[in-house]
């Protein structure tokens, strides 16, 4: 078979069986003959639309949950895997009686909004459009409430398929892992990651197009709605560092920087006059509440402690949480100055984020979303990428089941504790799985699918086709031009394998 040309779009359906298989539903693979681009539904326009379609299914399986589940019964909205903060937060955070968020206390333990600022100005926002609460039993208002974010966070949606399909010129196709990924569609309205999430696609996308000023200002909005976009500037300074290309590094830092403060310090610094005091601590609140959290769901920690019987509480669970997450960082600053091309962005970025959620203490199901657009990119294989789906839908389906379990008194229904164990360890397994298969293709290039059609690195932007300075092994400035990797993909059924 000859090999991609430079200009040529990867077509999936003759790239992967998976893709090829799925294709026979609308009508098989993509033949040689076929005119793409020629109407005006181009690649982008249906992803887009396939993302729009797949989050409204991910609505209409809140059903049940909308029609009474949030408000009336324990375990409803757990029996029918419908859960959501969003109704719940509406009240619950003083959103329903005009309360400002970091302004005024809370009543209750909680005091003050536990969201970055960002988020809280989105949830804000929703709120301004949502009518008052009615009478003491009318719901209406948090129905409102769940239905206005739940628009906003379908643009956002849209907006992570569209810049993944986009990251990778010639690999648009892509964006579909994205815009079909069942977990995503599942948990999209359960909280509002997706806002970071669309920031942090949108400044990948403008890093691949050698924009880092903006990339940054991008990654530092993201950080000012969720913490963990911040954690991509680390593979970009292991990667820049290796391709002695500091510059693109150090704007984006600014620029990360200077927006995270441009949301926050208005914040940090106002004055409230009602209570004439500082509202740091209301700002703050997120951080704190992130440190003192306790072991919770879905987190290898909860799985030790009530398998093995280890006591561990929140102080050691976080001190064990940070070494592991240095201990797990200094690997990968190993595995990017020794491996024998520069990891392409989109790998590194992805197992990062990966460690962090391995280690973190908690892991609501939504977590999956932060992963998706990164899965995407750094590994964008159909087989693979629905190996690790499938493992997130068994703990998205084991968490509610669990809390029905434990909030129904005569245990009639749900998943008991051993299953619920089960499905954590599906979801740590299936996400290793992943991480191992990405590191497999950073150590063995050649079986990475993006660079064996041809490209080096579409999302590094500046750092795509630039030569190596620092590798171990071989000392410090010894320039190595990259490598045009282009191998001849293995083929079998007209499809190309690993």
């Amino acid at each position: 078979m000859k090999s991609v040309g430079q200009d040529e779009r990867v077509r999936p359906t003759r790239r992967d069986e998976v893709a090829a298989a799925g294709s026979e539903l609308i009508g098989g693979p993509i033949g040689r003959r076929a005119l793409l681009g020629t109407s005006w539904l181009t690649p982008v326009r249906l992803i887009a639309l396939v993302a729009i379609g797949m989050f409204a299914l991910g609505m209409v399986q809140k059903l049940p949950c909308y029609n009474g589940g949030w408000f009336f019964g324990a375990t409803s909205q757990y029996t029918h895997a419908c859960y959501s903060d969003i109704p719940h937060l509406y009240g619950g955070r003083g959103f329903a009686d005009g309360l400002i968020p970091y302004f005024d206390r809370l009543p209750g333990d909680m005091e003050y909004l536990e969201y970055p600022v960002l988020t809280g100005l989105f949830m804000e926002a929703a709120s301004w459009l949502t009518p008052h609460r009615g009478g003491s039993q009318d719901h209406a208002p948090e129905q409102v409430y769940w239905l206005v974010n739940s628009g906003m966070l379908m643009v956002c949606a849209v907006i992570v398929a569209v810049c993944v399909a986009r990251t990778h010129r010639r690999r648009p196709w892509d964006g579909l892992l994205v815009a079909l990924a069942p977990a995503a569609a599942l948990t999209a309205t359960i909280n509002w990651d997706l806002l970071a999430i669309a920031l942090t696609a949108a400044g990948m996308l403008m890093w691949s197009r050698s924009r880092p000023v903006a990339a940054g200002i991008l990654i530092g909005l993201a950080t000012a709605a969720k913490l963990y976009p911040a954690l991509l500037l680390g593979p970009l300074l292991l990667l820049c560092w290796r391709a002695g290309t500091w510059r693109p590094f150090l704007k984006s830092l600014a620029g990360a920087v200077g927006s995270w403060l441009v949301v926050n310090l208005p914040v940090m610094i106002a004055y409230d006059d009602r209570a004439g005091l500082h509202i740091r601590e209301g700002w703050a609140k997120f951080y704190t509440f992130s440190q003192e959290r306790p072991i919770d769901f879905g987190s290898i920690w909860l799985l030790i402690s009530q398998r093995f019987d280890v006591p561990l509480d929140k102080d050691t669970a976080n001190t064990w949480a940070t070494l592991l997450m240095i201990v797990g960082c200094g690997a990968l600053a190993m595995l990017t100055l020794y491996a024998p091309r520069r990891p392409r962005f989109a790998q590194l970025a992805f197992l990062v984020v990966a460690l962090f959620i391995l280690t973190n203490k908690v892991y609501s199901p939504q977590y999956v979303l932060w992963l998706v657009p990164l899965a995407a990119l750094a590994r964008p294989r159909w087989r693979d990428f629905l190996i690790w789906q499938a493992c997130e839908v068994m703990y998205f389906l084991g968490i509610w089941l669990y809390l029905a379990y434990t909030g129904n008194e005569d245990k009639h229904q749900g998943l008991p504790l051993e299953g619920y164990q089960l499905a954590i360890v599906l979801h740590l397994l299936g996400t290793l799985y992943l991480c191992a298969v990405v590191v497999r293709d950073i150590l063995m290039p050649e079986r990475d699918v993006v660079r064996r059609d041809g490209d080096d690195d579409p999302s590094g932007g500046v750092l795509d086709r630039a030569p190596d300075v620092f590798v171990l092994g071989r000392g410090h400035h010894e320039p190595r031009h990259a490598m045009h990797f282009q191998a001849e993909p293995q083929v079998r059924w007209g499809v190309a394998r690993d």
